[in-house]
């Protein structure tokens, strides 16, 4: 059995969690080996099933999902339960494919931030600023519980 990411990385270190859910096992091994390079501590799932049940056992900071995977609102579908966790991660759509993502929009969606893989500093900048903004609300929400 390969270790995850977390089991490779020395215990102290607190490194931003990220959960990547693709079907595609060439893109989730380049976006993998990418955020890892950067520093993220990336745990993958190859399906929206896999990814729901690594959603509930731990916490990320972000997770990045293909919008298609087993089905057409698969990567949808996993972002929506993320979006509900008590622990609130940042989440995106992810794809290598160009337009893939702009042209196919649901009401849901309208909040939904994608990422396209097609420029990797773009890439690595944009899911710093959602882990960062994400860090954000979370101080400005225990801040508010403080006060209030």
């Amino acid at each position: 059995m390969i270790p995850t990411a977390s089991e490779r990385r020395p215990r102290n270190l607190e490194l931003a969690r990220v959960l990547l859910v693709d079907d595609e096992v060439a893109s989730r091994l380049t976006l993998q080996t990418l955020l890892e390079a950067a520093g993220y501590c990336v745990d993958v799932a190859a399906s929206a099933a896999e990814a729901l049940g690594k959603l509930d056992e731990q916490e990320y900071e972000l997770v990045l999902s293909a919008p298609e995977m087993e089905s057409p609102a698969a990567g949808h579908h996993v972002l929506a339960y993320a979006r509900v966790k008590q622990y609130r991660p940042a989440t995106a759509l992810v794809t290598a494919y160009r337009d893939a993502v702009d042209g196919k929009r649901s009401p849901q969606d309208e909040q939904q931030v994608s990422i396209k893989t097609e420029n990797v500093s773009s890439l690595l900048g944009k899911v710093a600023e959602l882990i960062g903004l994400r860090a954000t609300r979370r101080s400005e929400r225990a801040l508010r519980q403080l006060v209030g």
